[in-house]
Formats: structure tokens, sequence, C-alpha cells
């Protein structure tokens, strides 16, 4: 049995993210969700949301209970999203272009 959980339009660029993807990837549920927890970077926060979305989605799916020892990640990813484009005012009138980027997470659990 599979699941899937999306989170969208994430304040953080998609490079960063895949860093903290990549060292979950295969792993079980209970493995990355401690990994995470200690891992020292912003985007662990929203990886950890979305984590446990796909937890629940699997656990809704199957009328029984689940051990989450036996659930694995099968796919973790992060897309680029759209950017966002400000900007500042600086000296003699001049306007510097300021992109904050966002990016999409989605990860794939399975029995």
């Amino acid at each position: 049995m599979q699941s899937k959980s999306k989170a969208k339009y994430i304040r953080t660029s998609y490079i960063k993210s895949q860093r903290v993807l990549k060292q979950i990837k295969g792993k079980s549920y209970n493995e990355a969700r401690l990994i995470l927890e200690f891992m020292p970077y912003r985007a662990c926060k929203a990886v950890i949301k979305v984590l446990e979305s796909a937890l629940s989605n699997i656990e809704n799916k199957s009328n029984e209970a689940i051990n989450k020892k036996k659930v694995k990640i099968i796919e973790a990813s992060a897309n680029k999203g759209p950017v966002l484009k400000r900007f500042k005012p600086r000296a003699q009138g001049r306007a510097f272009p300021i992109r904050k980027p966002t990016c999409h997470i989605t990860i794939k659990l399975e029995i």
C-alpha cells in the first residue's frame, strides 16, 4: 500500500530542501523522523509536516493499525515553485531585485 503527500509553495529554496530529503530517502518512518528532528536546517520543519501528512494518509487508507517501523520512504523530492520578486530601494534612486524562492515537497510512503 502506498501513500503520497505534497506541500506546495514552501518558502525555501528547492536546493536546500533537496539536501534534507536526500538524507531520509529509503529510510523507515521512525528513522527519518529522528534524523529530521536533529538536523539544523529550517527546511526540516516543513519536511516533517509533509512526512506526518503522508503517514496520516496511509493510516486513513487502511482500516487496521500500522506499524511505523515497517513504513518506508520510497520517494522524496523537491521541485521549484514560483519565485516571489521584490525590490529593495538603494542609493541614488536605484532599486535592487530580491528573489524569494519557493518549492514543492513530495513524499511517497509504502508499507
